[in-house]
């Protein structure tokens, strides 16, 4: 699209009810088939899981027979069928199924009425079988799982209890509830009982996905105030106080710069996670390599100079001359360098893990359903951009006309990029190395606030010197304290002064954490912890990871939670490198990406539901903690 800043007001005016009238078009076309599902319409009658999919089960010898008996205008996937014992997966045989073209995995093989599995079992001692099915009507129910005791074919966890077969004749064994039950032997009741994560997945395989979009948009407007979006701001503000040279930036300015940032912000974002998920690797892991993260820190540097006035970014002259010519009459360059810029930033602000973007990351790799899972992703990337199109609406009417405060904001913000590259690059530096380079930004910037607070007035003028001897002064106790090995910038001289001291939920110790690298080292401490009757906390970590800091400082650095853990085996994955060992590790757990805690209880199986995906408070992460232990207790007195 080519924008000219000499258009009318009319066609801005055009340009933005065409937009909002596609954006209509769209979210009408997906909720038209929610409006049945809402609470405010008739609903249609669709069967439970249970009522759908009848499951009886027998054994003879070693062989497990499962038959489901299937409700008319009901089918179950061929592909969706597994068994799993305590050592992995088992072969399974099932009879060839009718193929049909599916709204949901494409060309797929499925059973109407009636179908039986067989599966060898061996020795083992408890069997998983999972299946998963649809209406014909449109409706897709979630993975259904269900956990039993190989040899008595009764159910492991309560909630199956009233459903289990009473001997190996056949009873009939039916899901506890409609959505996907948990891996482990944990009781799988509700909703609130499932992990963030893979609540979010369940809700997405169940519900229309009119309303999945609204639920995703609202989720990312939410994360808007997170520290993995919030650099977007000043990325977008300053294309915008460099949008216009010869007058002063106006509102639809601002307005199409916004979209034309943030529509290949959210695209690029669902599309590579979309990739990732069907690919089972997390690309976004991928792009937070040290490679990836020199060279766009060196981007900022870059960019940061440019803003300070030390060089001109310039193409070669032969092209520059071409492009001038052709920018007289249009400019729609600076709408390509905002949708450059967009993409950029769905690269590199996005690397904190959250419940939504893993339960949708989940959806997609559990169901290989990429069309509704990317669309999610899509909903929650323009979720993560309606504030932003806020800020590029009202910046240009807020904002002065040009002149020589263009020079001071151009240095403002020359300080923001060069923030990022130092919060970019900290993913990769030693703590102390990150603290030192910050202390050599505060400086800077006291320098630069120093120099400026002469040409303004005598208040102003107070007020910049002020704040030019603060940052100086803090810059260089920053500089001091890395110097000692310090990485606390909040108390950069606590090794010298011991003045550390722990506040009231603090303590100066820290939890001792064992890494281990693979799945059979993992098995190897999970057994070892369960003949000890020990809980264990595995964490999914990286260095890269910003949010993965923030548990370990302000979760694992509480005195409640290091008291609540001091029985507890801890390790940790560190998955920096992201190598094969790594994603054969995540992906046998099924964790998206870091930060991910998981709990395991002295059996050495993990209660899912209480999986943490992202950052939580010590509170949220003690209640976890003790619905895990009370959940245990629980099953013991039973």
């Amino acid at each position: 699209m080519i924008y000219d800043s000499r258009w009318p007001v009319c066609r801005f005016r055009s340009l933005v009810l065409g937009l909002a009238a596609c954006m209509a078009a769209l979210m009408l076309v997906f909720a038209t088939p929610a409006l049945a599902e809402s609470p405010f319409a008739s609903q249609e009658d669709f069967l439970s899981a249970k009522q759908a999919f009848s499951l009886s089960v027998s054994r003879d010898d070693d062989t497990l027979t499962a038959e489901w008996d299937i409700a008319p205008d009901y089918y179950l996937y061929r592909h969706r069928f597994s068994v799993e014992t305590e050592d992995g997966p088992v072969d399974v045989e099932l009879p060839k199924g009718e193929t049909i073209e599916d709204d949901y995995f494409g060309r797929s093989e499925v059973y109407h009425h009636q179908v039986t599995l067989r599966a060898a079992l061996g020795d083992a001692e408890q069997v998983t079988l999972t299946w998963q099915g649809c209406a014909e009507a449109g409706l897709c129910y979630s993975p259904q799982q269900r956990t039993f005791d190989a040899d008595t074919l009764t159910a492991s966890s309560e909630a199956d209890s009233a459903n289990a077969p009473d001997n190996a004749s056949g009873t009939t064994l039916e899901p506890g509830t409609d959505d996907a039950a948990s891996s482990s032997d944990a009781p799988p009741t509700s909703d609130a009982a499932q992990a963030d994560d893979q609540r979010l997945a369940s809700q997405l395989a169940d519900a229309q996905l009119g309303w999945v979009l609204l639920a995703f948009f609202g989720m990312g407007l939410l994360l808007t105030f997170t520290p993995c979006v919030l650099p977007m701001v000043p990325i977008l503000s300053s294309l915008i106080v460099g949008a216009t040279r010869d007058g002063r930036p106006r509102m639809r300015d601002g307005a199409v710069l916004s979209l034309a940032y943030i529509l290949p912000m959210a695209t690029t974002y669902a599309g590579l996670g979309v990739i990732a998920a069907l690919a089972g690797a997390n690309l976004q892991i991928l792009f937070q390599a040290p490679i990836f993260i020199v060279s766009f820190a060196a981007l900022f540097v870059l960019l940061a100079l440019a803003m300070f006035g030390v060089f001109e970014l310039a193409l070669p002259r032969g092209l520059r001359a071409r492009l001038d010519e052709r920018m007289e009459r249009q400019r729609g360059g600076r709408l390509k360098g905002a949708a450059i810029m967009g993409v950029l930033s769905a690269l590199l602000v996005g690397p904190c893990m959250t419940a939504p973007l893993a339960g949708a990351l989940l959806y997609i790799a559990e169901s290989g359903n990429a069309w509704h899972g990317g669309l999610a992703l899509w909903a929650l990337g323009l979720g993560m951009g309606a504030p932003l199109f806020a800020v590029g609406l009202l910046g240009p009417r807020i904002l002065p006309r040009p002149g020589a405060w263009m020079t001071r904001v151009r240095a403002v913000f020359g300080f923001v990029l060069l923030g990022m590259a130092v919060w970019f690059a900290a993913r990769i530096l030693p703590p102390p190395l990150e603290m030192a380079a910050w202390g050599a930004l505060l400086i800077g910037l006291a320098q630069a606030s120093w120099t400026t607070a002469h040409a303004l007035h005598d208040a102003l003028r107070v007020l910049g010197r002020s704040l030019g001897m603060l940052f100086g002064v803090w810059g260089i106790l920053m500089l001091v304290g890395a110097a000692g090995g310090q990485h606390d910038p909040l108390r950069p001289l606590a090794g010298f002064t011991g003045s550390g001291a722990p506040h009231a939920n603090e303590t100066s110790s820290t939890l001792s954490f064992e890494t281990v690298d693979d799945r059979d080292a993992l098995n190897a401490r999970l057994e070892e912890a369960a003949a000890q009757q020990r809980q264990t906390l595995v964490e999914f970590t990286a260095d890269w990871c910003i949010s993965c800091e923030v548990i370990e400082e302000e979760v694992f650095g509480d005195a409640r939670v290091q008291a609540a853990l001091e029985d507890v085996q801890l390790l940790r994955i560190d998955v920096t490198d992201n190598n094969a060992a790594d994603q054969a590790i995540m992906q046998a757990l099924g964790v998206v990406g870091p930060p991910t805690l998981l709990l395991y209880g002295a059996d050495g199986r993990e209660r899912r539901d209480n999986r943490i995906v992202g950052e939580l408070s010590a509170e949220e992460f003690l209640e976890r903690l003790d619905s895990t232990r009370t959940a245990i207790a629980t099953k013991e007195g039973a």
